[in-house]
């Protein structure tokens, strides 16, 4: 018995596009954005008239609100993808969308994986934005806060989508098992069948159709009477090679994923850190990616507590650059363990973070006349370099003078903890301050 859309020698369009709801009571999911009054509803329903950003992971959604709001508009459609489109075709969209604004005529953009756009074709699209040239509607698998510029951002309504539930993906395939768009009842589905498809989906509506029509293709294929196969999990698990790990490098849970693997390693729980470094590593993710947040947590949390983090970590990358995949793994792995299982400590960013927060205040002040360059004619009659003592022809190796601006004077910005190597650091931070800011003590006892 053929089944709607599948079966062999078909050649209509996938499931997940016949099944691509058609108006917002179609819609799955999205509750907290579709209530009544709620703005995604509004710009659905035809009565809203911002620009748009949609936030949210694969499979939940984006693609077809975007479709729904160009609908309720009435405007004229036009779509872009990031990953092929440059400046040139972003202007020659706003340029055709003014035109037909002089005629009354409102266009419609939607560009998809706007993250991947770069800062300059995003900046393109500011002054239609504004001006209302165009209706954007841009969907994006990134936290916009880091993946599109801040002006971009403050002239868009940002919309987040969140993860389907298990019951929101059931409801999705029952429906396309039923609809005469999807399968039209060619098959059933046993309730085995049928929670194993919403486990494989993890959550992404699409993945969990793409897998029941390969499931439901290869069943009518190998079936010899007129009666309607029901699907089981064995169709399910031949259909689908592996089930999905629940990570995808562009979508939410590149984030999450990244985030516990981070707090794991600041936690030092080795192990757990080891399992998202394997799902990450599972789901393909770039190595650079893995490499670059071992060499940022080596300073951001594990610190002058063990400074060989950071030599470790940057081996790793060099070993991801000059090795590769799949054997860089095991140094990626080790430079994991080392992290995870040294004495931690936040002085370094703790550190800069307050030296910045005082340049950023305005606490700057001049460089002391004696630190300034002299290497040039007449800079020391501006008395450029003058009274600079040379370090180095002290004992010590360290002497008394002002470095710090003068507002500046005796703050301290870098406090060692009691943690791993700074334990033996902290008295020796102590003792170099005592020295050199022992020329406040000596001109207050020379002006005495």
């Amino acid at each position: 018995m053929p089944a709607v859309g599948v079966g062999p020698g078909t050649h209509r369009r996938p499931l997940a596009v016949r099944m691509r709801p058609e108006s917002v009571d179609e819609l799955v999911g999205q509750q907290h954005l579709l209530g009544e009054r709620a703005p995604l509803r509004r710009l659905i329903e035809g009565s809203g008239a911002s620009s748009v950003l949609l936030y949210g992971p694969p499979g939940t959604g984006k693609t077809t609100m975007a479709s729904l709001i160009s609908r309720a508009t009435g405007g004229r459609f036009e779509a872009l993808s990031a990953l092929s489109a440059g400046v040139k075709e972003v202007r020659a969209v706003i340029e055709v969308a003014r035109r037909r604004l002089v005629h009354g005529q409102q266009t419609v953009l939607f560009i998809d994986e706007v993250h991947r756009f770069s800062k300059n074709q995003q900046d393109a699209l500011l002054d239609a934005v504004e001006n209302r040239i165009v209706l954007l509607v841009a969907a994006t698998t990134e936290n916009p806060s880091f993946a599109v510029v801040a002006p971009l951002l403050s002239r868009s309504l940002v919309l987040q989508l969140r993860s389907l539930t298990d019951q929101d993906i059931a409801t999705v395939v029952n429906r396309a098992v039923t609809d005469g768009r999807g399968l039209g009842g060619a098959v059933t589905l046993s309730d085995e069948a049928l929670e194993h498809l919403v486990a494989v989906a993890g959550g992404d509506a699409r993945r969990a159709l793409t897998a029941l029509e390969a499931t439901a293709d290869g069943a009518l294929r190998g079936s010899d009477t007129a009666d309607v196969p029901e699907l089981s999990v064995a169709d399910v698990e031949a259909a689908v090679d592996q089930a999905a790990v629940r990570y995808d490098r562009d979508g939410d849970q590149h984030y999450d994923v990244t985030s516990a693997f981070i707090k794991s390693i600041r936690g030092s729980d080795v192990d757990a850190a080891l399992h998202y470094l394997a799902r990450m590593i599972s789901a393909g993710e770039d190595p650079r990616f893995i490499a670059r947040r071992l060499m940022i947590h080596a300073s951001e949390d594990v610190g002058m507590a063990d400074p060989t983090a950071l030599t470790t970590a940057v081996a790793a990358a060099q070993v991801v650059q000059l090795v590769g995949m799949p054997e860089a793994r095991l140094a990626l792995a080790q430079a994991t363990i080392h992290l995870a299982t040294a004495p931690k400590s936040p002085s370094v960013i703790a550190g800069l973070g307050a030296a910045l927060a005082d340049v950023s205040a305005g606490r700057i002040g001049t460089v002391p006349s004696h630190l300034r360059d002299g290497h040039y004619r007449g800079a020391q009659d501006l008395g450029n370099a003058v009274g600079y003592q040379y370090p180095h022809d002290d004992p010590a190796g360290v002497l008394a003078q002002q470095y710090a601006p003068d507002p500046l004077v005796g703050r301290d910005y870098y406090e060692p903890t009691e943690h791993g190597f700074e334990r033996e650091l902290r008295p020796r931070v102590s003792k170099l301050r005592e020295i050199v800011r022992g020329w406040r003590r000596e001109r207050s006892e020379r002006t005495k």
